[in-house]
């Protein structure tokens, strides 16, 4: 009886480990696709050769000049918001959780709007600012949803309510300065345009940064899923490991919404996503939500740079056009369970 229970655990072990390799296929598909679609296409065999070979052609140039740095920025941004959005479905245990959902990424970016319009030159204090938006943020939307502990569903209309709020904040900004606003369209709307090595040498400490601390944090995680009371009798200091966690997803969500603007859905549909395809232990979970969040932003790079060539669809409109439906799914599936 033993030996077959050890066993099926172990099939089922290596199969949420296949899966997890099928997702990491699709973030590597993603990744060559997205160099090499674009004004002018590079087949998959040049652009693996343009990335190893150093001949000085034209597409070295273009790769490394014109797409790499967009590719590795979307990818970047993918995977720190979907685990940004794995740590707040985790903490909180409330699947409806996500950076772009409950607002944090709407903290992020008011404060990062605030910089870009009132001090345009000093682009370097967006990722702390941004930073310091989605941890006060976050912390505001959890003190309102707590009632004797957080109630999911509380929790997801105070941070709709605090979105709106911050949401009217920008456009208040952009209606005071309105010789400024140039500068902040494409990011109210999540966008790619534009972005080079400069974006992702940017976003790059805050990610590696806060992905090590994440996978670091994955058996805490799979405790704190298990119930406060449970985390507490093993040991754990529930309520200052949920503020270190907090502040690992404002982190993420921060780094990302600096650098290319409010992304939507993505921190609700990867670690989602994951969790349908591997489950719930955060220990597959983690690496399937940052590949697939990261796969997803790269994707919707491709559709938005491809349907309508040559004309550009920001990445922030693809992903709300495939968010908005999701959402709703996930709430129809609350409401029937």
């Amino acid at each position: 009886m033993v030996d077959s229970s050890a066993h099926g655990i172990s099939t089922g072990l290596s199969g949420k480990r296949f899966r997890l390799f099928l997702i990491a296929i699709f973030f590597v598909i993603s990744m060559i696709l997205s160099i090499s679609l674009g004004a002018v296409d590079i087949s998959p065999s040049n652009v693996i050769r343009g990335l190893f070979i150093n001949d000085g052609s034209k597409v070295r140039q273009i790769i490394f000049n014109v797409r790499l740095h967009r590719t590795l920025t979307a990818a970047m941004v993918g995977a720190c918001l979907a685990l940004s959005g794995t740590i707040l479905q985790g903490i909180m245990r409330n699947p409806l959780a996500g950076p772009g959902i409950i607002g944090v990424s709407s903290g992020a970016g008011l404060m990062a709007v605030i910089i870009l319009i009132l001090y345009p030159e000093r682009t370097y204090l967006v990722p702390v600012f941004s930073f310091t938006g989605a941890l006060l943020t976050t912390f505001l939307i959890y003190l309102l949803s707590w009632k004797g502990g957080v109630d999911p569903l509380r929790m997801v209309l105070s941070g709709i309510a605090v979105s709106s709020l911050l949401n009217a904040g920008m456009q208040s900004l952009f209606i005071l300065f309105p010789s400024r606003v140039q500068n902040t369209i494409g990011f109210t709307v999540g966008g790619l345009q534009g972005t080079g090595w400069k974006n992702f040498y940017m976003i790059l400490p805050y990610a590696v940064v806060g992905i090590l601390l994440t996978f670091f944090f994955r058996r805490i995680l799979n405790v704190l899923s298990l119930g406060d009371e449970v985390a507490g009798s093993l040991g754990i200091n529930v309520e200052l490991i949920r503020i270190i966690l907090i502040t690992l997803s404002s982190v993420l969500a921060g780094a990302a919404v600096s650098t290319v603007g409010l992304l939507s859905f993505v921190g609700l549909i990867g670690p989602h996503l994951a969790r349908l395809i591997v489950g719930s232990d955060h220990k597959i979970l983690v690496p399937s939500a940052m590949f697939l969040g990261g796969g997803l932003v790269m994707a919707a790079d491709i559709i938005g740079r491809t349907i309508f060539r040559p004309m550009e669809i920001p990445v922030g409109i693809i992903m709300s056009l495939l968010g908005v439906p999701f959402f709703f799914y996930l709430l129809r599936q609350k409401k029937v369970a």
